[in-house]
């Protein structure tokens, strides 16, 4: 079997879930990801935004991903569902690269969670929407999802409230929640307006 050829990205990320403002799953005295999530079950959408990148030869800057994951209790516990979606843009090779980064399979981050997914529902490759427009973030896929995200105001309303190591994911995320969130596919039907969401920059490597 052939290794993964090097990669790096960089951009923008966001997610919005089923809990209520803050997610116990990465705010918790049991633990990152193990408290139970509010709803005792966990809905999930994660958005990336890609403004920089390559994996070996092959450009990635300016693509879009989204990850859709369900787990029935808490995170850490595993038995996940997921599903992915690949921007339509994107070229054979561009899939192929998007779809080994985020699936995990060559290596970085999103590998250490592969060993927690039981059911994979598959990837669509179809045209996604990114939009950052100042402390909203937002993205679409026709038919599939409508999502907007907004920073929630803080102390002082000119700054934005930041966590810091509280993220399997991510160093350092801002706190937000859902202003508009409708995901539809695969059975499922998610509606998290004025749910937990969080949003980060973010650079990753691998192997």
């Amino acid at each position: 079997m052939s290794e993964a050829p090097r990669w790096e990205i960089s951009g923008e990320y966001f997610e919005n879930c089923s809990c209520d403002v803050v997610c116990p799953c990465e705010v918790s005295p049991l633990g990152l990801m193990q408290a139970r999530p509010d709803q005792g079950h966990c809905n999930v959408y994660l958005v990336f935004h890609l403004t920089e990148g390559s994996y070996g030869g092959t450009p990635l800057a300016g693509l879009n991903a989204v990850v859709a994951i369900h787990t029935p209790g808490p995170m850490a516990q595993g038995d996940w569902t997921v599903a992915a979606y690949l921007d339509a843009r994107a070229s054979a090779a561009q899939q192929e690269a998007l779809g080994a980064i985020f699936s995990g399979s060559a290596g970085g981050p999103l590998s250490a969670v592969v060993p927690l997914i039981t059911k994979n529902l598959g990837v669509k490759v179809v045209p996604i929407e990114y939009r950052n427009e100042g402390r909203k973030r937002s993205a679409r896929i026709g038919g599939i999802l409508e999502a907007v995200v907004q920073a929630v105001p803080g102390a002082n309303p000119e700054e934005e409230i930041v966590k810091r190591n509280a993220h399997p994911l991510f160093s350092e995320t801002v706190q937000a929640a859902g202003v508009v969130s409708r995901y539809t596919d695969h059975g499922l039907r998610w509606d998290h307006v004025g749910k937990n969401a969080d949003y980060a920059a973010f650079r990753w490597a691998g192997p």
